[in-house]
């Protein structure tokens, strides 16, 4: 079910999002060639915390016998990794790499989510132009979130501006709804037909997130039952906003 939010929880959900938001702005300050993963998310979580929120991924259950509580703060995932990598002590990067960290924040009983794709040191034209599309296709995405349109609608213009540049998107992940729980209805996909889906209206808060591969569409999920990898090696790059419908243009709540 899809629920909205009224004013009151709506400035609660804000301050969880604000401690996202004010994250990765200081990630964006300390990530460098030579940190482990491990080292990053550790930043992370003590960051969330010193705001007065709670790392809600860490711990989180997706329910299905044989995979593990997942163990971190964050999700960091390098290179060919799409989502959900495992920070790890042994995992160091270096320079030219691309690194997307997806994290969730818990505080006032509302659940604020965002992604970014960031670079390490000196990055290739390609692995650079790959985040730049990622980035734009979420923007291209919500120019559609206003009342009245359909889900389907954001879907189908976030599929089409990415395949329009030459990527591929991940049809197996997608974004959602988001509020006391972490997903909520409606699910919203990163590729569909304009038109379908449930309509848009003002106080549903909705988690969208592009997830774009530099070659094609194809994943594997590793033995750690979380970590999605490109099959072919290629690239991957991750950008994620949660939205407030309004009665007129959107209101990104994961930005400063």
């Amino acid at each position: 079910m899809v629920t909205i939010k009224s004013k009151k929880e709506i400035e609660l959900m804000k301050e969880a999002c604000k401690v996202v938001a004010i994250l990765y702005e200081e990630l964006e300050k300390i990530i460098k060639p030579g940190m482990t993963t491990w080292q990053i998310d550790e930043i992370a979580e003590q960051i969330i915390r010193q705001n007065g929120a709670i790392p809600a991924e860490k711990g989180y259950n997706v329910g299905i016998k044989g995979i593990p509580d997942y163990p971190a703060a964050t999700c960091i995932s390098v290179n060919d990794e799409v989502i959900h990598g495992i920070p790890s002590k042994k995992k160091i990067i270096k320079e030219g790499d691309i690194v997307s960290i997806d994290t969730v924040a818990l505080k006032n009983g509302f659940h604020g989510d965002a992604a970014r794709t960031f670079t390490v040191g000196k990055i290739s034209k390609e692995a650079q132009n790959l985040i730049d599309i990622t980035k734009q296709a979420f923007f291209e995405g919500i120019k559609y979130a206003i009342p009245g349109n359909r889900i389907g609608d954001i879907s189908h213009a976030i599929g089409e501006f990415v395949h329009k540049n030459g990527y591929s998107v991940v049809r197996e992940f997608q974004g959602h709804g988001i509020g006391r729980q972490m997903h909520e209805d409606p699910g919203i996909p990163n590729y569909g037909k304009a038109g379908r889906g449930i309509r848009l209206e003002p106080g549903m808060t909705l988690a969208i997130e592009p997830m774009v591969i530099q070659g094609k569409p194809n994943i594997l999920e590793l033995e750690d039952g979380w970590t999605i990898i490109t099959e072919d090696g290629s690239l991957s790059a991750h950008y994620e906003n949660t939205i407030l419908i309004t009665k007129n243009q959107p209101e990104i709540l994961t930005i400063l």
